[in-house]
């Protein structure tokens, strides 16, 4: 394997910005891709906004079989199969794209094109991938994933639907309840996933839709967002099913439900990016637009603020979800290079990095929920209203921290899966927490620091509080050792400082790479943004190192690790944040939409 940074070991290397990946490397076939799903978006889905408001679920499907006729549903899918078979970030590419006019297109997407037809090119047979895959990728069928029942939701191996193979053989019987299931008003197959006997783990199994093979549904979900995606509860009763339709191996469901979940936490993140930039571009045009005491509105400091932080925040999440999509690439390709299968190198490519895509899944879904609300802010009285976008995008927003394991999981999850990396070795967690443990009780320098280069005291501020980070976690483990998933509000306040160390990293990276080939004077409003960011981070690591610290650590041992936050959390030149905001929003401003 090559020296390029494994999953989960940014929190412990420096990563130079010329090593990663950004929006301005998209190559040309890129850019033609994304302009044909914006050309599509713009005529077949944003046009017609107010259908998806009215729970028109036919016509959810029929933009979704046009896509499938513009080979969109299938950019993921190996060529062998009737697929684009295009690299990972083309497919994060089109997801970003065709994802941010309306949040019941963007599920119907998803959960077609991830749940419901990956599975299969990763998990499947070749019988099983020729029989089926050509049909999900031109969008002649469609695929639904039947994962989650009334008492098995995060905790996904709990199911009770039950699989009991025939007498001779040939096929299983399925009897079980399935609820939220995305696609299901209109999908011809099902992944299922069933318990066959006492096993420890579920079965995965694919399931054509056919109603007379005891398959039978309740009425649509009226939902408060997303309102038309089909989403019905499914109930199986003694539905046979092929043997040879089982999915994989006996007992591997839960191994294919997580890992079709790290895949899908990523693609979410990039779902909820043109979301944000629709939501900046309406808001900063009414704006502009809107007059009171005989001035726009978007002359005001405290809309100003606002369009500059949603910018920043959306800057943000393009420079983390591409930093890690390419990454994934990247390892997949290295993986595929070193003789194994494109369904094990993608595997284990997107499994080496599920820390990450916990952690954009968070982020990015939190961002998009804060700017629609922004955006709801800026229009007034508008934004509550129906004839305008605002109120629909805060609706479908909010189930962007539901699905793909709520929230809270991939809080929990992105540090439990970093302390596991570190027992196995593939991240050296304990060296450099021993370290920062032998700084805290030195004496810090007191010498003046050189930050005549660009970026000179952020990237060093980022150094700092990897160190904080590893103080809190390093405590935290010595403190509780294996019984630290127990201690979930911490988890939570770790999960925090990680997240935004990993965002403000990438947007720094990102805008230093830019500056390097434009010049930094031509990306001034960049460079406020990556600034902008990281002044955030740093107060809400301050807050929640503050929290943690308090929850494990007393006495002197507390006293010293608060100084220890202290230090790693301050700068020696604080940045005029109005200044920077002021610079963003007038860029906003003059270019009358999102312009990065």
């Amino acid at each position: 394997m090559s020296n390029k940074t494994r999953g989960g070991q940014f929190i412990v290397k420096e990563t130079k910005c010329e090593d990663i990946f950004t929006p301005a490397d998209f190559n040309e076939e890129q850019l033609m891709m994304r302009d044909s799903v914006k050309e599509f978006v713009d005529k077949e889905l944003w046009a017609h906004k107010a259908r998806f408001e009215k729970k028109d679920y036919a016509y959810t499907e029929e933009t979704m079989r046009k896509a499938g006729e513009l080979g969109l549903l299938g950019v993921a899918v190996p060529e062998a199969y009737g697929g684009l078979g295009m690299g990972f970030v083309s497919t994060m590419l089109v997801c970003d794209y065709i994802s941010g006019a309306t949040g019941s297109f963007s599920t119907a997407f998803g959960a077609h094109t991830g749940i419901g037809t990956m599975p299969i090119t990763l998990y499947g047979t070749e019988e099983q991938k020729l029989k089926y895959v050509p049909k999900l990728a031109s969008g002649e069928w469609f695929g639904a994933y039947c994962l989650t029942e009334p008492g098995a939701g995060s905790d996904a191996n709990s199911g009770k639907t039950k699989a009991v193979l025939s007498e001779d053989g040939k096929y299983y019987s399925i009897t079980g309840q399935k609820m939220w299931i995305s696609n299901a008003g209109f999908c011809s197959l099902f992944i299922v996933f069933a318990r066959i006997g006492d096993d420890k783990n579920i079965t995965g199994f694919i399931v054509e839709n056919d109603p007379s093979n005891g398959i039978s549904m309740n009425e649509e979900e009226h939902k408060l967002g997303i309102r038309s995606s089909s989403t019905r509860q499914v109930f199986f009763n003694d539905t046979k099913v092929p043997v040879e339709n089982m999915l994989s191996e006996r007992g591997n469901g839960f191994k294919i439900a997580m890992n079709a979940l790290n895949v899908g936490r990523i693609k979410l993140a990039a779902a909820c990016l043109d979301a944000q930039r629709r939501v900046i571009t309406e808001s900063v045009k009414y704006s502009n637009e809107r007059i009171q005491f005989n001035t726009s509105i978007s002359q005001f400091g405290a809309i100003r603020a606002k369009l500059a932080e949603m910018a920043t925040s959306c800057y943000a999440g393009e420079s983390a979800s591409y930093r890690a999509a390419k990454d994934i690439e990247d390892r997949i390709i290295e993986r595929e290079a070193a003789g194994s299968t494109h369904q094990e190198a993608e595997l284990k490519g997107v499994e080496e990095y599920a820390i990450e895509c916990s952690i954009l899944k968070v982020a990015v879904s939190e961002d998009v929920q804060n700017c629609s609300d922004e955006g709801i802010q800026i229009f007034g009285g508008m934004g509550f209203s129906e004839d305008t976008p605002m109120e629909s995008a805060w609706r479908d927003a909010r189930i962007a921290r539901i699905y793909e394991g709520t929230n809270e999981i991939n809080r929990m999850l992105s540090v439990g899966m970093l302390i596991k990396k570190a027992m196995k070795g593939h991240v050296d967690l304990l060296g450099p927490a021993s370290e920062v443990q032998a700084e805290l009780m030195g004496i810090p320098s007191f010498e003046t620091p050189d930050y005549s280069e660009l970026f000179a005291e952020e990237k060093e501020m980022i150094g700092k509080l990897k160190k904080a980070f590893l103080m809190v976690a390093g405590g935290a483990v010595q403190k509780y050792g294996p019984d630290l998933e127990a201690h979930q509000q911490l988890l939570m306040a770790a999960s925090d400082i990680l997240i935004e160390i990993y965002m403000a990293e990438s947007t720094i990276l990102r805008t230093e790479k830019l500056a390097k080939t434009n010049g930094a004077d031509n990306v001034k409003e960049q460079i406020a943004m990556a600034q902008l960011y990281l002044y955030k981070a740093v107060d809400i690591i301050t807050q929640k190192g503050k929290e943690g610290i308090a929850s494990f650590a007393e006495g002197d041992e507390q006293r010293m690790m608060l100084m220890g936050l202290r230090r790693y959390t301050k700068y020696t030149n604080m940045p005029n944040v109005v200044s920077l905001r002021e610079q963003i929003a007038a860029k906003l401003v003059n270019e009358n939409a999102y312009c990065f």
